[in-house]
């Protein structure tokens, strides 16, 4: 797994998600993050300047519907590359990909995404759907 540089979505992943996502389902945002150990230009850990973009987001989350369902940090690699393993998985749950994007594309989440962008040395996100196996 390649763990780096891939933060933000392109804009063709974006209107792709948006095209082809159910708009009246739910969908499960499946965090798959690895922190920079500081953040460019500054002293400041890739995780602590997460966690501030984290405690700002809760409330938009929340404002959309949204929730946190888990959140936790990776111990190790069982199966894959236990050299390039991510921090921390964290699963969140809106009540659309409709309302993924009201949040995402807010003005008030424009102000906190940087936090996000600057901490991170990869943020994967897939957008999956609960399943019954």
């Amino acid at each position: 797994m390649n763990l780096t540089n891939q933060v933000v979505p392109t804009r063709e992943q974006f209107i792709q998600f948006m095209k082809e996502y159910p708009a009246d389902e739910p969908v499960v945002m499946v965090n798959v993050l690895k922190f920079k150990g500081k953040v460019e230009g500054t002293d400041e850990a890739g995780k602590l300047a997460y966690a501030r973009y984290s405690k700002n987001v809760v409330p938009l989350l929340k404002g959309v519907g949204g929730r946190v369902l888990w959140a936790g940090k990776v111990n190790m690699t069982v199966i894959g590359d236990p050299d390039d393993q991510p921090d921390m998985v964290l699963i969140v749950e809106y009540p659309s990909s409709a309302k993924f994007a009201e949040m995402s594309t807010s003005e008030a989440y424009r102000a906190i995404a940087h936090d996000r962008e600057l901490s991170l040395e990869y943020g994967g996100l897939l957008a999956s759907a609960t399943t019954n196996f």
